[in-house]
């Protein structure tokens, strides 16, 4: 009999997901292949986010080197024509 009584009782989030289950039936395939899509769209987003960033990273590391080497560079010629 507990058996019987274990099957029969169902989780709430058993319910909730059936609700929606059947909610999803009800609408067209157009509408729920723009919800897949839209789903898929934002879930590769942070990818693309994730490779400007590294791209901004490495270009902000170049321009860093670069002034560097241009500050030391532009001192070095203003002592030599200091030197006469």
């Amino acid at each position: 009999m507990g058996k019987k009584e274990a099957n029969t009782a169902r989780l709430p989030v058993d319910q909730y997901r059936k609700q929606i289950g059947k909610q999803d039936y009800k609408k067209t395939k157009p509408a729920l292949r723009a919800t897949r899509l839209k789903a898929e769209a934002k879930r590769s987003a942070p990818g693309i986010r994730d490779a400007v960033l590294v791209v901004v990273a490495v270009l902000a590391f170049l321009l860093a080197v670069y002034a560097l080497f241009y500050l030391n560079l532009s001192t070095e010629l203003d002592l030599d024509t200091e030197v006469d």
